[in-house]
Order: structure tokens, then C-alpha cells, then sequence
């Protein structure tokens, strides 16, 4: 149990800076303003439902899309590791809010012609949580941990299923006390977290692009 527990705290070490709940918070409240409360804790519930299956896609059927356009993991590695950090140098010097995406701006529109909209797949769940970062470094683990032999094989069966819902029940009671965490570190809190986690995003893509380097550079001669 204790190599089990060793495997989700590292998988939610990966992926709560990449997947950061709390500018999807900050992204909820500018477009659930005008919602009642049962349809804000709806469109948190199906929202953390969504990424739990779009994570569990792309870990189990990522690779066979790789396959079928012939992308080699290195490829993916160093493609996964410039959105990263593309990702993290945006969260380190915004030049937008998080309302201000296209997918947001979109939603917006909608509601305010007083529509009943869906916020929870798009923008909450993709591209916001689940986005190209998440879903690269969850395919370039998904490689990786399968020829791994740090942890027992049923470890690894186990591991990224219950990572992935810890993530989504992070998601949902992040959004369903949005609210609060507002009110408690303030806009000025969240800013300062984001950054951080950007920082720390812009460290991991660097990391993923050498790999893939060296992985390029020590498989080269049998090519």
C-alpha cells in the first residue's frame, strides 16, 4: 500500500500544476456569476466528471493514436514539454485573464442572451483543466510507467485511475468552494499561486524537452 500511495502522491505532484484547479476557480466565477446555486454545483460536478474521462482517455488510448500518426515518444516528450512550458511562461507573465480566452468569450456571449449553457466540458474541463499539457504529460507517462520497474505491476494498473479521480474530486470541491477560496486568498492570492505553478510548469517542460533530446541522442546509433 505504502508503493501505491508513493505512486498517486507523484502523479498528483505531476499533474496538479499543469491541471491548477485554481485558475479554473477563477474561470467559474467569472462565468457562473449569474447562475442559481444548484446550477453552479451541477456544472462543478460534470465538469470533474468530464476530466476524469478525458485524462482516463488519454492515458489508456493515447499511445494508439501515437501509433496511428507515427509520432515517436521523444517527439512527444519534447512536444509535450514546449507546450508545458509554453503553458507555464503564459501563468508567469499573463497577458490575459482567465475569463478572457476565446472558449470563454464565447460562453459569455451565450449567456448573456440568457441561454442555458454548458460551461462544465468547454471552457472548465478542456481546455482549462484537461488541456494540451495535461493530456501530453499524461500520454508520455502512460509510456513511460508501463516499462517501469519502480513500482509492482499492480501498482501501476491501480495508480493512475485513483490519481485521476483525486484529481477530478480536487476540481470539484475546488469549484464547489469557489466562493470562499475567492474570498480567502483574494484575486491577488490566486495571481501569486498561478505564477507559481507557471514557474514550476516552465521547469518540467525544460525537463520533458531534455529527455526527449537525450532520448533522440542515445537511440540514434541504432538507427
Amino acid at each position: 500500500m505504502l508503493e501505491l500511495f508513493k505512486a498517486i502522491g507523484l502523479g498528483l505532484v505531476v499533474l496538479l500544476p499543469l491541471a491548477n484547479p485554481l485558475t479554473t476557480v477563477a474561470l467559474f466565477l467569472g462565468l457562473a456569476s449569474d447562475m442559481n446555486y444548484a446550477e453552479r454545483n451541477r456544472q462543478s460536478l460534470q465538469a470533474s466528471i468530464y476530466v476524469f474521462f478525458i485524462m482516463s482517455v488519454a492515458f489508456y488510448a493515447g499511445n494508439a493514436v501515437m501509433n496511428t500518426f507515427g509520432i515517436s515518444i521523444p517527439g512527444l516528450r519534447m512536444a509535450g514539454g514546449l507546450i508545458v512550458a509554453f503553458i507555464g511562461f503564459r501563468m508567469l507573465f499573463p497577458q490575459q485573464q482567465a475569463g478572457d480566452t476565446v472558449e470563454a468569450a464565447h460562453k459569455l456571449d451565450e449567456l448573456s442572451e440568457h441561454r442555458v449553457v454548458n460551461i462544465a466540458f468547454v471552457p472548465l474541463a478542456m481546455p482549462s483543466t484537461a488541456g494540451p499539457g495535461t493530456i501530453a504529460m499524461i500520454i508520455s507517462a502512460a509510456s513511460t510507467i508501463r516499462s517501469s520497474t519502480q513500482f509492482p505491476h499492480w501498482v501501476l494498473t491501480v495508480a493512475p485511475v485513483l490519481t485521476f479521480l483525486l484529481v477530478s474530486i480536487i476540481l470539484w470541491i475546488s469549484l464547489r468552494s469557489s466562493g470562499a477560496i475567492m474570498r480567502l486568498v483574494g484575486k491577488g492570492g490566486i495571481e501569486a499561486i498561478s505564477r507559481l505553478m507557471g514557474f514550476l510548469l516552465v521547469c518540467m517542460g525544460v525537463q520533458f524537452i531534455i529527455n526527449g533530446v537525450s532520448e533522440v541522442i542515445t537511440t540514434w546509433p541504432a538507427h
